[in-house]
């Protein structure tokens, strides 16, 4: 809702934040990938973990970034930037709220269900 209320008040009226939703598309997919090839072992360091967790956390800053420079080059203004970044704040917590939840491998899963 941020996002839209910053792409399409008509004192903002630009629509380049929306690039951000290929952020929020690709944040999730190296952890996924990584979930699928690593072999659930209890080691201390998995590299593959830890990359997926770099791309990860590279997506996240560039998508609080962007709007930051968009901004500063006068492509949109500073009160479409705070939206989008508290749409930002939203959606991240969100997905990480997700994969807190879902991503557990405990006895109790819905995948039994």
């Amino acid at each position: 809702m941020f996002l839209m209320l910053g792409c399409a008040l008509p004192v903002y009226n630009a629509y380049w934040p929306l690039f951000l939703l290929f952020f929020y598309i690709l944040s999730p997919i190296p952890y996924c990938i990584s979930r699928r090839v690593v072999d659930d072992t209890d080691s201390a360091s998995n590299a593959c973990k830890e990359l997926a967790i770099f791309l990860t956390t590279g997506i996240v800053v560039s998508a609080f970034g962007l709007p930051i420079i968009f901004a500063r080059a006068d492509v949109i203004a500073w009160g479409a930037c705070a939206l989008v970044l508290t749409g930002n704040i939203v959606i991240f917590a969100t997905i990480l709220g997700f994969f807190l939840v879902f991503g557990s491998n405990d006895d109790f899963s819905w995948q039994q269900w």
